[in-house]
């Protein structure tokens, strides 16, 4: 159950799904906050710290999560061909904007040569640093791309129900149980 298979999610699929969910919606809602925090304000260090740190955390499990995707089975679609391409977009689209926010993320944070200590366990290196406007062309992206990636993944959200409640599929309930990897 730890791996999937045609007829389900496994384990694994279902963990880093779900944590990735609450990181995005925890990552968002921290950078949101941080923003209107003023010098003087005991969190205006360390709230930066927080989201650059579990923003690395969530970059190297995406990355391990598109790994794993690509040794992995995606279960069957219950839905028509159309259905299928159209989640099949949509997921790929998620991926992309998620990466997106994340890498300017990390441009913002290294746009002075300076690493990210990751919760002081590891230092993730300044690779490229010092381009003319990095950490202002780079803000602009992450923020406008977290804006994206929230509406994708409300609308992914919304989907999920509509089909576990309106058209009575099992979609929903594979992605929080790993029984239906049993199937094969």
């Amino acid at each position: 159950m730890w791996r999937n298979t045609r007829s389900g999610w496994g384990r694994v699929s279902i963990a880093l799904h779900w944590l990735s969910a609450l990181a995005i919606v925890g990552l968002f809602a921290l950078g949101w906050w941080m923003t209107d925090l003023g010098y003087y304000d005991a969190w205006y260090n360390k709230a930066p710290w927080l989201h650059r740190s579990a923003g690395m955390l969530l970059l190297l499990a995406t990355l391990g999560r598109l790994a794993w995707r690509l040794f992995q089975p995606a279960p069957r679609g219950e839905g028509s061909r159309l259905e299928a391409v159209a989640a099949g977009l949509g997921h790929w689209l998620l991926y992309l904007v998620l990466l997106g926010v994340l890498v300017s993320g990390y441009l913002i944070s290294t746009a002075k040569g300076s690493g990210i200590s990751v919760f002081g366990w590891f230092e993730v290196p300044a690779t490229v640093y010092g381009l003319a406007n990095q950490a202002d062309t780079a803000g602009t992206i992450h923020w406008y791309g977290a804006l994206t990636l929230l509406a994708l993944a409300a609308g992914h959200g919304l989907i999920s129900l509509k089909h576990h409640w309106v058209d009575k599929r099992l979609t929903l309930v594979r992605m929080l149980s790993a029984k239906y990897a049993r199937r094969q």
